[in-house]
């Protein structure tokens, strides 16, 4: 029996799956519901076709995550293939229409061409859980920038001193937008009522924040049209940051407990501006394993963090910034190399000579992350510390 190579266009409550022999002719071509009896079912019969499988599927996770499970469990080899890379390849094949069949065939026919691609394997289970808390809290992140936006729209329109005044981000502003939101209520109350009002509930900088909401209503006599509705929308959407801002510091905890867990905890949070979250985001972006990157400069590019060359004819030397990268884990690396300047001198010296040789602030951090990159590398490649001064430096 020859080999067999599959590819699977996963969706979301059905599959596509195409299996070719060595000569890209179609062996089998079916759709499956992704259920486990019929995607059990479909295994069983691609394996009958021969003795050596190779999948391929355009989904690493979500609607593929059953497919994948079922898959790796009875060790099989799985490659993924973007769907991107799917769409880009197919117009070099037969026929300009697109099918599931079709887009299935094309991944079967890709794996069973392209040596390049990187196998799946089953993922530990704390990057697993990882990535799916600090998932859900760049989701409730967004959800308290829209709706602090919002919060700040509705105030601009009702009392626009006070929303110029107040940082929405902190607790004592939003705590002060649940009790009192227009001029005439905060020059009824006055600045020392106000400060007992906030202290007793425990806001920070009571006195300086009631003195601040009170000059502001002094400078502001007149009502606006609806503010009764826009200052009781306002009171809402305070709540609501409130309740996201407690939601975000809960999850921050759970992620903490769980980053703890895993062996690379004490090498990743040792690197300056590597904190618990970008850590963890890191891992989650990453899965934790360097050798299926290979050297420094894959994980770089599969970051974002390096430039790649677009050289033509005589034109050498020229780059660019990718266009194909894990969005996520450049935003670690560059947010982490940013944090790093403020606390890491040796981060800052480097930021600094970049700056000195005519490079842009964003150009700057960007040499800074590609820089770290190789540090983070070797410092998990060999399972230490990070620390300012290396050790084969004191040794030499």
């Amino acid at each position: 029996m020859a080999a067999i190579w599959a590819g699977i266009d996963a969706g979301k409550t059905h599959h596509h799956c195409v299996a070719i022999d060595e000569s890209g002719r179609r062996l089998l071509s079916r759709r499956v519901a992704n259920d486990e009896s019929d995607l059990l079912e479909l295994l069983t019969d691609v394996l009958a076709l021969g003795n050596q499988v190779t999948w391929g599927i355009d989904l690493a996770d979500g609607g593929a995550a059953l497919a994948i499970a079922i898959l790796l469990n009875h060790d099989q080899l799985v490659h993924y293939i973007s769907g991107r890379a799917i769409h880009r390849v197919s117009e070099s094949y037969r026929g300009e229409g697109k099918t599931d069949a079709k887009d299935a065939a094309v991944i079967a026919d890709q794996v069973r061409i392209r040596r390049d691609l990187q196998p799946l394997r089953a993922g530990n289970e704390t990057v697993t859980d990882l990535k799916i808390l600090t998932g859900r809290r760049m989701d409730l992140v967004a959800d308290r920038t829209r709706t602090v936006n919002r919060l700040r729209a509705q105030l601009s329109g009702l009392f626009p001193g006070l929303e110029r005044a107040l940082d929405l981000t902190n607790t004592g502003p939003l705590t002060l937008l649940t009790g009192y939101r227009t001029p005439a209520a905060l020059r009824r109350l006055g600045t020392k009522r106000l400060a007992t009002w906030l202290r007793n509930r425990s806001v920070r900088n009571a006195d300086q924040l009631a003195q601040t909401a009170c000059e502001a209503a002094e400078r502001q006599h007149t009502s606006l049209p609806g503010e009764r509705l826009i200052a009781q929308m306002v009171h809402t959407l305070a709540k609501e940051v409130m309740a996201l801002n407690l939601q975000v510091s809960e999850l921050d905890k759970l992620i903490e407990a769980r980053f703890r867990d895993h062996h690379h905890f004490d090498v990743i949070t040792s690197m300056p501006g590597l904190g618990v979250i970008l850590g963890a985001e890191f891992l989650a972006a990453t899965g934790g394993d360097m050798s299926v990157f290979g050297t420094s400069d894959r994980l770089g590019s599969f970051g974002g963090a390096a430039p790649v060359p677009r050289d033509s004819g005589k034109v050498n030397g020229n780059l660019r910034r990718p266009q194909r990268y894990n969005r996520r884990l450049q935003r670690v690396f560059y947010t982490s190399a940013l944090f790093s300047i403020r606390r890491c001198e040796e981060s800052r010296r480097f930021y600094d000579r970049k700056r000195a040789e005519g490079k842009r602030h964003t150009q700057a951090v960007l040499a800074l992350a590609r820089r770290r990159v190789n540090v983070l590398w070797a410092l998990l490649h060999e399972q230490r510390c990070y620390e300012p001064i290396p050790p084969t430096a004191l040794a030499a």
